[in-house]
């Protein structure tokens, strides 16, 4: 189950901390689901990536169109989120998203006996039901955003949570699973937001036998069960660490719950877990059951634990990178390799009622994909005689692989200025 940070999201990627010259930082991982604007999706969209005409996921095939659709005025899927589809970092056996996997696939397999069945290859396009309705995603909620969410069409998205795929397994009678899967969800610009990542979320059922004549009602022992299983998950990442509780809210369980450990003088929270709400088992058949779920962020985790400081590497072909990491090798740090150096542009606009953010970093990805490193409002200032509100943001474009020329950065930016101009509706300055 993915969980909803501060700012509402479903079991989200929280917050983590990262190595800095100062010692540890820490770093909202920010939920997309943040803003409840509304999204104008552009009428042409350019093609700035090589095109994958199809892919495959679970044996089934997945045409470029069947995502990507021009002539569908909610589609917000862009060319360059569509070429992620299929990549599925979480089952490469020598890469940080796939060791932690496996590493926790080992826990549950050594602890439970291998009674969670394993689910890694669900497709990642779902219904707004499975996505919304399934985990009591309020009808109103800005999670539902064209803002936040890519849309395939008004009742098909891209999964923004692996929760998507709870309630279809339950009522097929699966009662402990864990789900792995890449997720989506439009958002800011920085070392540690990408449009795509990976989530595991754990699920549990308990039948009246296992806790009558434990002395503990349902819910305590449901909860208390949840605990020690992840607190043993946790020393087996991290090692012997002090760790601490804390209550929290999800509309999805109740009670909630964070756990967060001591790890290199900060304390950092690992995942977002709880005993899932009654009304959610009731509608798959269960309501003489009780259950707990637990949702955490692999990329999160493997920053922490391989110490990789920007998320743009988990998607290098760089051998630089890749050679690094061996299967089942948890925990190698990461060497950096040279740093090249970072170009920064600004671009000042007056922005309209429909501005948001995130459709603003849309467009900077769709143009210079992984070259741009972060995107940062550095000013704004509303002039009351003409009422209108200008922002200026700083656009860092930086690769990992190699030094831009100020030819190419001036190209980009170039390009960032004009399809800003033509799909957010804002007037340049």
């Amino acid at each position: 189950m993915t969980v909803f940070s501060v700012q509402s999201t479903i079991f989200s990627r929280a917050s983590v901390a990262l190595l800095s010259s100062n010692g540890f930082k820490r770093f909202s991982f920010v939920s997309s689901f943040s803003s409840s604007a509304a999204y104008s999706p552009p009428k042409m969209r350019k093609r700035r990536y090589p095109i994958v005409s199809a892919v495959d996921i679970g044996g089934v095939a997945i045409a470029r169109n069947d995502v990507v659709r021009e002539d569908d005025p909610t589609n917000n899927v862009p060319d360059s989120i569509f070429s992620k589809l299929g990549m599925q970092l979480h089952r490469r056996d020598k890469h940080p998203i796939g060791i932690l996997k496996n590493a926790i696939y080992d826990y549950f397999d050594s602890n439970y006996s291998n009674k969670f069945e394993k689910f890694e290859d669900l497709s990642p396009i779902v219904t707004t039901k499975q996505n919304f309705d399934d985990v009591l995603v309020p009808a109103d909620h800005v999670s539902r955003s064209l803002n936040d969410t890519y849309y395939v069409d008004s009742q098909t998205v891209l999964r923004c949570h692996t929760s998507a795929h709870q309630a279809e397994l339950l009522r097929k009678g699966h009662s402990r699973f864990l789900v792995t899967g890449d997720v989506y969800r439009r958002d800011s610009i920085d070392s540690t937001h990408y449009p795509v990542f990976h989530q595991m979320e754990g699920f549990c059922v308990f039948s009246p036998e296992d806790w009558n004549g434990s002395g503990k009602d349902s819910t305590l022992y449901a909860a208390e069960d949840l605990k020690k299983c992840l607190e043993g998950l946790a020393r087996h990442l991290f090692g012997s660490v002090e760790m601490r509780w804390v209550d929290t809210y999800f509309p999805f369980t109740n009670p909630s719950f964070e756990l967060e450990i001591y790890f290199k003088e900060d304390w950092l929270e690992v995942l977002g877990c709880g005993v899932t709400e009654q009304v959610i088992l009731k509608q798959s058949g269960l309501e003489n059951n009780v259950a707990w779920a637990f949702g955490l962020g692999l990329e999160r985790l493997a920053m922490v634990l391989f110490d990789i400081p920007d998320i743009r590497f988990f998607w290098s072909s760089d051998e630089r990178f890749t050679s690094q990491f061996g299967k089942g090798e948890l925990g190698v740090k990461f060497k950096p390799y040279s740093k090249y150096p970072p170009c920064y542009k600004d671009i000042s606009f007056w922005i309209s009622d429909l501005f948001t953010e995130n459709n603003f970093c849309e467009v900077v990805r769709g143009i210079a994909g992984d070259l741009v490193e972060e995107v940062k409002l550095i000013d704004q200032f509303t002039n009351k005689k003409k009422g209108l509100t200008s922002h200026c943001y700083r656009i860092v474009f930086r690769s990992m692989e190699r030094s831009l020329t100020d030819e190419e950065v001036n190209d980009l930016q170039s390009k960032v200025r004009d399809e800003v101009q033509k799909k957010l509706n804002v007037e340049l300055r």
